[in-house]
């Protein structure tokens, strides 16, 4: 087996206080959250290709400086690590409400309890259907739009 587990999905956002507060109010836990920043980081993540041809541009670019936070779901078998670059700034790879047959990572989706329930706790926190509440055969299903864009799944399992 080459795979042990999947340990957490990456978001980049721009205000980090309001995407901890969205994934709080769905249920997640803060499991911490702490600068990270140095010529690693731009190694791993492959930002030193990226400083070296500014860097040939521009006198003194600073070394990658972010914040993290990782939240884990109540069971503790999933995670979200959510990122916020200061240096350099984080760019937009489109636009933020794309629609659902865009290329690449479109939603994360969670098993809920209540879904009315989360759905008008997420709004508090700026969050919209993204279609409507559905019923399926086994679930209540819906997507919401959160901060920076972010559409998360809701499961809501019949019976």
């Amino acid at each position: 087996m080459t795979i042990r587990r999947m340990d957490n999905v990456l978001i980049v956002v721009d205000d980090l206080d309001a995407a901890i507060a969205f994934f709080v109010e769905l249920g997640m836990e803060l499991e911490g959250r702490a600068p990270v920043e140095g010529r690693w980081v731009e190694r791993v993540i492959g930002l030193d290709d990226v400083r070296q041809e500014v860097a040939e541009r521009v006198i003194g670019l600073d070394d990658v400086r972010q914040e993290v936070a990782m939240l884990r779901t109540p069971d503790g078998h999933g995670r979200i690590e959510l990122a916020m670059f200061h240096t350099p700034k984080a760019v937009s790879a489109g636009p933020r409400n794309a629609p659902a047959n865009t290329l690449g990572i479109r939603r994360i989706m969670f098993a809920v309890e209540d879904i009315e329930g989360v759905v008008a706790r997420l709004r508090t926190h700026g969050a919209e259907l993204v279609g409507e509440l559905a019923d399926e055969d086994n679930y209540r299903l819906c997507y919401v739009r959160g901060p920076e864009g972010i559409v998360v799944g809701l499961a809501e399992p019949r019976g």
